[in-house]
């Protein structure tokens, strides 16, 4: 399931829901409380150890399929 990070326009306190895609667009009252809340922006890097390198010759998709 999905967490979505929003921010209290009354305490400016930050928070974080878990809730199903379904529901993103949904209100979302503070810890303290307050319904006036807006859903943030968040971004993830992903970071991982490459086990191979990718191919290389060009194509659209680095000459595997005979295109490049």
């Amino acid at each position: 399931m999905p967490t979505y990070a929003y921010k209290c326009r009354e305490c400016t306190e930050e928070f974080d829901l878990s809730r199903p895609m379904s529901e993103s667009s949904a209100p979302a009252s503070c810890p303290s409380g307050h319904a006036d809340t807006v859903k943030l922006l968040t971004t993830i890097a992903v970071i991982g150890k490459a086990g191979t390198p990718a191919p290389s010759g060009g194509g659209c998709c680095g000459g595997a399929c005979g295109c490049g």
